[in-house]
C-alpha cells in the first residue's frame, strides 16, 4: 500500500498525522509512506528524523497584512500544485490523508483531481479554513469533537473519531522527573505554551514564577519554547523549585508524572492531557483562527475536566493561589481527576485506519 500524508505548521497537526502513520505501520506489511509538508516549519526536521520520506512544498498561509507575500504565494501555490501532480504520478498513492495546515491544500486538491481517495482529519472544535474548503470533495472527514460534524455538512461522509494524538501519550517512552533533574517525590506543575511557545504567556508567567518559593510543596517545570528561552532566562534568578527548559521533545512521555499542567488549548495537547488523566488550567491562545482554542478548552471545562482562564482575565495572585489549592488536592482538583479517570479513550487511529480500508 502507498499512502501520502500531509500536515504541517504545529505539533497539533503533525502529532495526529504521526499517530495515523504508526497505525498503518502496525497493520500493513507492504507499506510505502510519503509525507508532504512545508519547507520551513517544524515538520521539515521531525519527519526526516523518523526515517519517513519527506518532500517539502514552499507555500505560506495567507495574511491580512503581508500583501506582497500573499501575491507571491499565489504563484507558489500554482507551483506547489504542479509539483504535487508530479509527486503523485511518480508515487501512485492509494490514499492521501490530510491532517491540517495550509500545506495540505494543494496536496488534497491534486489528489482529488486525479481520482485518488482523500481523507481529512480535523483536530479542533472549530475547523480551519483549509479543511472546510477541502471537505466538499473529500471521501471522508474525521473529527476530534462530536460537535464539529455540523461544520462539514457538504462532505460525502463525516464521522467522529477523536484525536489519535492522545494514543501516543500512552505509548511513548516514559520520561521520569529524575531524568530532568527534578525530585521524584515532589509534586510537579508543568507550564507550557504550545509547541512553538508564546511571548505573551512568557511575559505573564515571569510574575507567577517570582511567587514560587522553596516553601511551596511542588516544583515547576517551565517550557519557554525554543525561540524565547535565552530572553526569558537572561539576567534572572529563580527559586530552586523551578526548572526552565526551552523545549521537551517527548512531552507526552512526562505527562504521566505530572500532577497539574497549565497550557494553551491546542487540540493535540488536550488529547494528550485527557489520555494521561492530568488535571489542567487552560489558557487558550487568542491569536488563532476562529478562536478555536477557546472552544477546545470550553468543551473540557463544560465536562468538568479542566479550568478555563482567558488570557485577558489572568491575575497572577489569583492564579498562584489557585495552583496551590489544586496541587494540594482541593475538592475541585479531585473532581477533575475523577472525571478524567472515567473517560474511556477510543482508539482513534484504529477507527481511522478501518474507515480508510473500507473506502479502499
Amino acid at each position: 500500500m502507498n499512502i501520502i500524508v500531509s500536515a504541517g505548521g504545529t505539533g497539533g497537526h503533525i502529532n495526529p498525522a504521526l499517530a495515523i502513520i504508526n497505525k498503518f505501520k502496525e497493520k500493513e506489511k507492504n507499506l510505502n509512506i510519503l509525507y508532504i509538508g512545508t519547507h520551513n516549519r517544524m515538520e521539515k526536521d521531525i519527519i526526516p528524523n523518523l526515517n519517513i520520506k519527506y518532500i517539502p512544498l514552499e507555500i505560506y498561509g495567507f495574511s491580512k497584512t503581508m500583501i506582497l507575500r500573499d501575491l507571491k504565494n499565489i504563484i507558489l501555490i500554482k507551483k506547489a500544485i504542479n509539483k504535487c501532480y508530479k509527486i503523485m504520478q511518480d508515487f501512485k498513492p492509494d490514499v492521501v490523508i490530510g491532517a491540517g495546515g495550509y500545506v495540505t491544500m494543494p496536496v488534497i486538491y491534486v489528489a482529488k483531481k486525479m481520482g485518488i481517495k482523500t481523507i481529512l482529519h480535523e483536530q479542533n472544535s472549530i475547523p480551519g479554513k483549509t479543511n472546510k474548503l477541502l471537505s466538499k470533495n473529500a471521501d471522508l472527514v474525521c473529527t476530534s469533537y462530536e460537535n464539529s460534524n455540523r461544520f462539514f455538512t457538504k462532505a460525502k461522509r463525516c464521522i467522529y473519531t477523536g484525536n489519535p494524538a492522545g494514543e501516543n501519550a500512552l505509548k511513548t517512552k516514559e520520561i521520569t522527573k529524575e531524568s530532568l533533574g527534578l525530585h521524584k517525590n515532589k509534586k510537579l506543575l508543568l507550564i507550557v505554551s504550545g509547541s512553538l511557545g508564546s511571548e505573551s504567556i512568557n511575559n505573564i508567567f515571569l510574575g507567577f514564577l517570582s511567587k514560587v518559593n522553596e516553601n511551596d510543596n511542588f516544583e515547576v517545570l517551565y517550557i519557554t519554547g525554543k525561540n524565547y528561552y535565552k530572553d526569558f532566562i537572561n539576567g534572572k534568578t529563580f527559586s530552586k523549585n523551578i526548572k526552565i527548559i526551552p523545549f521537551l521533545d517527548n512531552m507526552s512521555g512526562l505527562l504521566r508524572n505530572v500532577d497539574l499542567i497549565i497550557s494553551r488549548a491546542g487540540a493535540s495537547t488536550l488529547s494528550e492531557i485527557i489520555a494521561s488523566k492530568v488535571p489542567s488550567i487552560l489558557i487558550p491562545s487568542p491569536n488563532v483562527a476562529n478562536n478555536h482554542q477557546y472552544y477546545n478548552a470550553l468543551d473540557l471545562k463544560d465536562k468538568d475536566l479542566s479550568i478555563l482562564i482567558e488570557e485577558k482575565d489572568l491575575n497572577i495572585d489569583k492564579l498562584y493561589n489557585k495552583v496551590n489549592d489544586l496541587i494540594n488536592g482541593s475538592k475541585e482538583y479531585k473532581e477533575m481527576k475523577k472525571n478524567l479517570e472515567k473517560i474511556n479513550m477510543i482508539s482513534s487511529s484504529d477507527i481511522i485506519y478501518n474507515e480508510i480500508k473500507e473506502i479502499l
